[in-house]
């Protein structure tokens, strides 16, 4: 959805609108309990753009980039003024077959690069840098996976709002002025159930997802029994506004264990958006006809960030200093 008044928000965001990367790793922590854990945290913080410097410099073609999040229980730890409207946990969900945990974490570092190596060795000198400040709760390595898809074998991201249209989806505007530029961030990890996703019949995979699986085009299920995962995350307003979030989701997986999954991450102005997509996916529109997609991928994890602006990042960690 197009912004209104949008001129009045600033052009310092984090690097919420970097291009989709071929790697990138999803760390969430936790911070400990002590002062002195916090102030750590803080140094580490504030110091975040010179170490993406320090390990982007080696190859500018990298594109290495690092965004943070911030939970909404260290929200209050580092800041007691005010704070973004929306700021909450995540809701877990319970749905009549299939629902959303709500799980820890009070950080939330994106970090993105064209080389995997990069990826690693930032995130190395990060979490080295933390110590015991912090206790890792979840960390994903990603792929991009040949043209873009998904382990099920699907283009992912399709949907992405581009141009003037990324900002005003991904970015809060002046609805809340005091935290204009900064982003929700919502995080799960899926894991997927491949051998009974490839026993199912492609026609029907496609009707589940809402696309062709080769070409990636927009199947109409209006008039449909069953919305598609597609239709269910389609957000419009009774005005027939549609709001946009920006996905940045990566495949991940380990076969040796078994393991394939996707890790979702939206970013939107708005949290509410998310919210209600995720709502309609667990609960059903109408309730009961839930996204069929949750038969097969199911979540592992749930965490609500905020992401503010470079500079009320750094004012925010050096008051709590």
């Amino acid at each position: 959805m197009s912004g209104k008044n949008w001129d009045r928000v600033p052009i310092d965001a984090q690097s919420v609108d970097a291009p989709l990367s071929q790697a990138a790793v999803f760390l969430v922590v936790t911070v400990a309990s002590e002062p002195a854990a916090l102030a750590k945290v803080c140094a580490v913080l504030e110091g975040l753009d010179d170490l993406v410097k320090t390990v982007g410099f080696r190859d500018l073609g990298g594109r290495l980039s690092c965004i943070a999040g911030i939970g909404s229980e260290l929200w209050d730890r580092l800041h007691s003024g005010s704070r973004p409207k929306e700021l909450k946990p995540f809701a877990p969900i319970k749905g009549a077959v299939h629902s959303a945990p709500s799980t820890a974490g009070d950080l939330l570092f994106h970090i993105r690069s064209e080389r995997p190596d990069m990826c690693f060795e930032f995130e190395r000198i990060l979490l080295d840098s933390l110590g015991a400040s912090v206790t890792v709760v979840d960390e994903v390595s990603g792929f991009r996976y040949f043209d873009a898809r998904d382990l099920l074998g699907f283009v992912d991201g399709t949907a992405n709002p581009t141009g003037i249209d990324l900002p005003a989806s991904a970015l809060v505007g002046d609805e809340d002025a005091d935290f204009a530029g900064g982003s929700y961030v919502v995080v799960q990890k899926y894991l997927h159930d491949l051998s009974a996703w490839g026993k199912t019949p492609t026609h029907l995979q496609e009707e589940i997802i809402g696309r062709t699986k080769i070409d990636n085009i927009e199947i109409d299920d209006d008039d449909a029994p069953r919305k598609s995962h597609k239709s269910l995350n389609t957000i419009v307003d009774a005005d027939g506004n549609e709001y946009d979030i920006l996905r940045d989701n990566m495949p991940f997986g380990r076969p040796g264990q078994g393991e394939f999954g996707t890790y979702f991450i939206g970013y939107s102005r708005y949290l509410w958006v998310i919210e209600k997509m995720l709502q309609r996916m667990y609960i059903g529109d109408p309730p009961g006809a839930y996204d069929r997609l949750l038969d097969f991928s199911t979540p592992h994890t749930g965490v609500t960030f905020f992401a503010p602006t470079r500079p009320m990042l750094q004012a925010i960690v050096q008051a709590a200093q």
